[in-house]
């Protein structure tokens, strides 16, 4: 008997925009047309004879059943996942730990902590992923997460890391070791901007007591770890968490002529679904990564 399944292009065409309610960003995410993503999405519908998305003016929004649909798909594309690279790998996935987190903190801080865990913990592997957007904690296949934030997550238990402090660093090229330079006067420099966090420039103003309204223009990159290469290449001057830059600093590649770092009000917490509670794995990473940067918190400055 044959059986009732859609394409698993359109399945993947819709699994994509209901994540990012945009056919705009699941076209990118697929490497095909946006009017590619909604033909496959109108065959799926008109497969299920059901509607799946209505448009709320210029938003996308998904029906109660389309909603539904997803968060049942979303679970079985990562099973249907994991089989596949299970025959690929020789080995099951569940035996795995799905570890997510930003870009810049996957590149500079995570590689420098895992070694010790590794150690520890030989019979966990250990999957690094990228986090780029919101998660849903209900549906998605990570095991944990390290996000930035408030401490609050949907369908989520929270434990926090560290504060985060912000800095402005330049290098020695653009402006010379030892000067100190009023916050004011950071719109005298060339400026790079963290598109992922387009108020960052206003929110390190405001943290320093100085209101600013004008414009602020500059050269922008996706991600921290962008800003920070370019900020040692001397092409401007860029705001950063402070732990992104400790080994610049360190160097002497990177320095902080506009003082020191100053708290942001958010903080890094380790993240997990609810449903995960009970993984093995999950609870022994847990213990392990808040103690370790709770030991690191507690270093004095410069060790």
């Amino acid at each position: 008997m044959r059986r009732f399944l859609p394409s698993l292009s359109a399945l993947h065409a819709f699994e994509a925009a209901a994540r990012y309610l945009s056919f705009t960003r699941a076209a990118q995410e697929l490497g095909i047309t946006q009017s590619g993503v909604s033909r496959q999405i109108r065959k799926l519908e008109e497969f299920l004879g059901v509607t799946l998305f209505q448009r709320s003016g210029p938003r996308l929004v998904l029906t109660e059943l389309g909603a539904a649909y997803y968060r049942d798909l979303a679970v079985i594309l990562d099973r249907l996942q994991e089989i596949s690279m299970d025959a690929v790998r020789g080995r099951s996935t569940e035996t795995s730990l799905f570890i997510g987190t930003h870009p810049t903190l996957a590149s500079r801080w995570l590689p420098g902590q895992l070694g010790s865990f590794i150690g520890r913990h030989p019979s966990i592997p250990l999957e690094i992923q990228d986090v780029v957007g919101d998660i849903d904690f209900e549906t998605t296949r990570l095991d944990v997460a390290i996000l930035r934030g408030a401490g609050s997550w949907l369908h989520a238990r929270s434990f926090e890391l560290f504060k985060e402090e912000l800095v402005v660093v330049a290098s020695p090229q653009l402006i010379a070791p030892g000067s100190r330079v009023e916050p004011i006067r950071f719109a005298d420099y060339p400026l790079l901007q963290n598109a992922s966090q387009p108020s960052l420039w206003l929110n390190w103003l405001r943290l320093c007591g100085i209101p600013y309204s004008g414009r602020i223009q500059g050269t922008r990159l996706a991600y921290y770890d962008m800003t920070i290469n370019a900020a040692v290449n001397g092409l401007g001057i860029a705001v950063t968490p402070s732990f992104y830059v400790e080994r610049e600093i360190a160097s002497g590649v990177l320095h902080t002529p506009f003082g020191d770092p100053i708290a942001s009000g958010d903080a890094y917490f380790l993240v997990y679904p609810e449903r995960k509670s009970q993984k093995a794995g999950v609870a022994v990473f847990r213990d392990w990564l808040v103690k370790q940067a709770r030991q690191a918190v507690r270093k004095p400055q410069g060790t």
